[in-house]
């Protein structure tokens, strides 16, 4: 009894002490701070295990597949001249625009048996008059391969978003239709045509969208998807004269010549001065008739 009786005095002379039950609530909020801790540790350790996992090598090429970054690259590829040098050549022919000044027209302008033509696309020509590469403007696929009597060696490439490039006047081709190209490709060198002989060596080219063919000037160094933005003029589609030189031919071959050569024209006024001046002497003749004969009016009055 005296031992239990000392004990219970022990227990009760330390309870009674200032410090005990501060120490003992601090206790206990270590123990809990500590429980807390390490529950937020292992709660952030197993997410990352199971992020990683079936994510091995490279994480960044994991998140995207092959054709998604196709697919952007093609957004972001810009329309390019169909030279490898911009400075090999330049624009001898421009696109006939309707609402182009009147030189810019003039310009836009092909001559072609006696007949001025508009011209759907432009054409290039090095200063020197010399041969030069025609690389692809676009990635994209070749759709057709042909040689035209008027236009010479013909390319034509499809691209996405109902894009399309065309290429003629072009000598020694290098591609075959059905080839997948990408941009700055090589498709053969500037030649000559019939339709644009006075160019010399050169290459047309045409840039259309939706099969509506664009001035490429305003595109040049642009991104494809500003062709998104071409709006149809239906007006000066209804008036439109212009020459698509892509499968015309016929055409041309079978229009009538309504113009005169210079050597018919000389002939023409000729003949129309020969009737004037035939003219002339008849109604002198008739003059002379009258003076000689007067009228029965005024023998009738004498």
């Amino acid at each position: 009894m005296k031992e239990e009786n000392k004990a219970s005095n022990k227990w009760s002379r330390i309870f009674r002490k200032k410090w005990f039950f501060p120490a003992l609530y601090l206790g206990f909020a270590a123990i809990l701070l500590s429980v807390v801790v390490w529950y937020q540790n292992v709660g952030n350790q197993v997410p990352e295990a199971e992020d990683n996992q079936g994510m091995p090598g490279d994480v960044a090429s994991d998140l995207y597949d092959d054709e998604d970054a196709e697919s952007v690259m093609d957004q972001q590829e810009v329309i390019k001249m169909p030279v490898k040098e911009e400075e090999q050549a330049e624009i001898v022919t421009k696109f006939y625009d309707y609402n182009a000044d009147e030189e810019d027209q003039e310009n836009a302008l092909i001559l072609y048996n006696n007949r001025y033509h508009q011209s759907t696309g432009i054409d290039l020509a090095s200063e020197d008059g010399e041969s030069f590469e025609v690389t692809a403007s676009l990635s994209g696929t070749v759709k057709e391969v042909k040689e035209d009597p008027l236009l010479g060696n013909v390319v034509v490439l499809d691209h996405d978003n109902d894009v399309t490039t065309y290429y003629a006047s072009l000598d020694d081709v290098q591609v075959k239709a059905g080839s997948d190209l990408k941009q700055g490709d090589l498709l053969g060198v500037a030649g000559k045509n019939i339709f644009g002989q006075d160019n010399g060596t050169h290459v047309h080219f045409e840039l259309r969208k939706d099969g509506k063919e664009v001035n490429p000037e305003d595109y040049f160094n642009q991104p494809v998807s500003k062709l998104d933005n071409v709006q149809e003029d239906e007006e000066a589609d209804e008036t439109s004269t212009e020459y698509s030189p892509n499968d015309r031919t016929n055409e041309l071959d079978g229009m009538e010549e309504d113009s005169l050569t210079p050597e018919e024209d000389e002939d023409q006024d000729e003949d129309e001065l020969e009737d004037d001046d035939s003219d002339e002497e008849d109604s002198e003749e008739d003059e002379e008739e009258d003076e000689m004969n007067p009228s029965d009016d005024e023998s009738d009055g004498s």
